[in-house]
């Protein structure tokens, strides 16, 4: 049985291993998703995830099957009827079952109702295209921009702007 709930303080050792093992490193290749063929950085930090669970404006949403921390996604309010999608992951064990879908319909429900977003933004690293292909399944359009790669250093890839609309 899968259980969704918000992050709190006491999850964030349990939730910084599943970001890094999603997203970094030789476990995250076992899934889809992974950006471990092109970055070798760690993903978050322990600051990034303690303000996202702290902050107002902002929902870490988790989903655990049997006690086991499966996925995560971060809901954050833009202002103005828009929210952001970002930092979703599933374990790469789990990938491909549609806990992915699911915890990107309870984001969108969370955004509506804690928000009252009616646009769901997020970005996807252009060098992923079908994660942007997975995303576009989903509902998602891209809008034409792009924005640089977030952290230090230059990189050779952008981020994708996508968004859907939540009415």
């Amino acid at each position: 049985m899968i259980r969704f709930r918000t992050a709190a303080a006491v999850d964030l050792p349990r939730l910084r291993a599943l970001v890094e093992k999603c997203y970094r490193g030789d476990s995250a290749r076992q899934g889809w998703t992974h950006e471990a063929d092109l970055l070798d950085d760690e993903r978050t930090s322990d600051v990034e995830l303690q303000r996202a669970v702290t902050d107002a404006q902002t929902r870490v949403l988790l989903a655990e099957i049997d006690g086991k921390l499966a996925g995560t996604v971060t809901v954050k309010t833009l202002g103005h009827g828009r929210a952001y999608l970002g930092m979703l992951c599933v374990d790469p064990e789990l990938q491909a079952a549609g806990l992915g879908r699911a915890l990107i319909a309870d984001a969108e429900d969370l955004a509506v109702e804690a928000f009252s977003a009616a646009v769901m933004e997020m970005t996807v690293i252009d060098a992923r295209p079908e994660l942007i292909a997975y995303y576009e399944r989903r509902g998602y359009a891209q809008t034409g921009e792009t924005r640089p790669f977030p952290g230090a250093g230059a990189q050779p890839f952008a981020m994708t702007v996508l968004e859907r609309s939540l009415r």
